[in-house]
C-alpha cells in the first residue's frame, strides 16, 4: 500500500436496504463472502450511495435507487431512517470520520438529520478542523465562515471549498463500486476526458487512452496471462466516436488477428474492464482512493483467477480495494490472510456481515485449507455476535442516536 496505508479504516452502516447495522474494520483488500441475495452488493452500495451523493447530490443518489424507502431497511420495526460513517486517515496522516444519517418526512420526502465531520491533525498542536450540521443548521464548527446548510444537501459539497475539508470531499467523492457491463464495453462509445472509468465501462476506450504507461503496461501484461492469445488491446477513433481493438494471435497466422471490442468474448471485455479499474490511477496517486468490485471473477475461466488474484493483489497496493465473491476458486490463494475475509449471510430478509470466526481463522493461519476449501464445505463463517455488543445494540434499538457512542475518537 502506499505510505499512508488504507484510506478507509471502518465503514459503519445503519438501515441500509438489507443490512440492519454492521461495522467493518478494512485493510488495503478486503473480501466480502457469501451466496447470491445475502446482501453483500448492499454494502458496497453504500459506499457507491456516499460518492454519488457528494458528486451530484443525495436526492439524485436516492431517486437513481428509487426513494429513500427503497433505501432504508424494511422490518417490522419500520425504521425511518438510515446512517453512513466512515473513518478515514488521509495521506497527510491527519484522521477523522464523516457520517450522516438521513430520515424520512411524514410530508413524503426526506431529510438529513445530521452530519459530521471531524478531522484530528496528527502530530500538530492545532485543534481538531470540524462542522457539525442537525436538520439544516450548523450547529458547531471551527471555521470562521461556512457555506449555508440545507436540510436536502450534504454540507461537505459546499464545504469543499474550504481548505481544510477539501481532501476529505476528494477521496469520497472519488470512491467507486463497479459493476461492469461487457455489453456497454463492447459497444461504440462518446470520447470523454477518460479520468475516471464509469461503473458500467461505458467509457473505458477513453479511459485506457489515458493511462499512464505505466498502468498500460500493466493491463497489458495481465490481460493475455488471463485471456491466453490475447496480445495486446488498442484505441481506436470511428468517426465521432471510439472502440478498443484486440489483437489477437491465431493458430496458423504470422501476424495477430485484430478484432473490434464487439467481436470479443464477455470475459475477455470483463477481464480487460477489472484490469483496468485497478489500475487506471497507477502513476496518479491524487486519484487514488477506494475501488468496490461485483464479482470480478465472473465469467473467467477457472484457471484464470488465480492470476486475477494476482492483480487485486499489486493493485491494493496503490488502492484500496473490496471485492464481493463467491467463488471457491478466487479465494484458494493460501496467502490470502483471514482478517480481510468477512462472511456475508442473510437471515429471513436482514443481512448480517461478520468477521471470520475463529476455527476458520485457526485452520487458514495452520495452512490446513484455503478459505476457498472452507467454503466449498460451507465452512467459512462469520463469528456469532457478542451480546450487548455496540453492533447488537445499534441493530436492535432505535434511540438513542446510534452515532451519539460513535462521535468520539477516529479509528487510526
Amino acid at each position: 500500500m502506499n505510505q499512508s496505508g488504507p484510506f478507509l479504516r471502518r465503514l459503519t452502516i445503519r438501515n441500509y436496504k438489507s443490512i440492519a447495522a454492521c461495522r467493518l474494520d478494512l485493510g488495503p483488500l478486503a473480501f466480502l463472502v457469501g451466496p447470491n441475495g445475502s446482501g453483500k452488493s448492499n454494502c458496497l452500495d453504500a459506499l457507491r450511495f456516499v460518492a454519488e451523493s457528494l458528486r451530484t447530490s443525495i436526492d439524485h443518489a436516492l431517486r437513481d435507487r428509487g426513494s429513500i424507502s427503497e433505501v432504508r431497511r424494511r422490518s417490522g420495526g419500520h425504521p425511518t431512517h438510515f446512517a453512513i460513517r466512515l473513518d478515514f486517515v488521509l495521506p497527510s496522516q491527519d484522521a477523522g470520520f464523516y457520517a450522516f444519517r438521513v430520515g424520512s418526512k411524514e410530508s413524503a420526502g426526506f431529510e438529513i438529520q445530521r452530519e459530521e465531520l471531524r478531522i484530528w491533525p496528527v502530530g500538530k498542536l492545532a485543534a481538531p478542523c470540524h462542522f457539525k450540521v442537525e436538520r439544516g443548521t450548523v450547529t458547531a464548527t471551527s471555521e470562521p465562515v461556512m457555506p449555508a446548510a440545507s436540510p436536502d444537501r450534504l454540507l461537505l459539497v459546499a464545504a469543499s471549498g474550504l481548505p481544510a475539508f477539501r481532501p476529505v470531499y476528494d477521496a469520497l467523492s472519488a470512491m467507486e463500486v463497479y459493476n461492469l457491463n461487457p455489453k456497454v464495453v463492447a459497444d461504440l462509445q462518446r470520447p470523454d476526458a477518460g479520468e475516471r472509468l464509469k461503473r458500467d465501462g461505458s467509457n473505458a476506450a477513453s479511459v485506457f487512452q489515458n493511462l499512464l504507461p505505466a498502468a498500460r503496461d500493466r493491463v497489458q501484461e495481465y490481460l493475455p496471462r488471463i485471456v491466453p492469445g490475447i496480445v495486446e488491446p488498442v484505441h481506436r477513433t470511428l468517426g465521432h466516436q471510439e472502440t478498443l481493438e484486440f489483437r489477437q494471435n491465431v493458430k496458423g497466422q504470422l501476424h495477430p488477428w485484430k478484432f473490434f471490442a464487439s467481436s470479443m468474448s464477455d470475459g475477455t471485455l470483463r477481464a480487460f474492464g477489472v484490469l483496468l479499474a485497478l489500475f487506471q490511477s497507477l502513476g496518479r496517486p491524487d486519484r487514488a482512493s477506494v475501488i468496490g468490485l461485483e464479482e470480478p471473477e465472473m465469467a473467467l475461466h477457472p484457471g484464470a483467477v488465480g492470476i486475477l488474484m494476482a492483480a487485486l493483489r499489486e493493485a491494493s497496493d496503490s488502492n484500496q480495494i473490496i471485492v464481493t465473491s463467491h467463488s471457491p476458486d478466487l479465494l484458494d490463494d493460501r496467502e490470502i490472510n483471514s482478517d480481510c475475509l468477512y462472511a456475508v449471510t442473510n437471515d429471513e430478509g436482514t443481512t448480517r456481515i461478520a468477521s471470520i470466526e475463529a476455527a476458520g481463522r485457526e485452520a487458514m493461519k495452520k495452512r490446513l485449507f484455503t478459505a476457498g476449501e472452507l467454503l466449498r464445505m460451507n465452512q467459512l463463517t462469520g463469528e456469532e455476535p457478542t451480546a450487548g455488543g455496540p453492533v447488537e445494540e445499534a441493530a436492535a434499538a432505535d434511540e438513542p442516536d446510534f452515532f451519539d457512542a460513535l462521535f468520539a475518537e477516529p479509528v487510526t
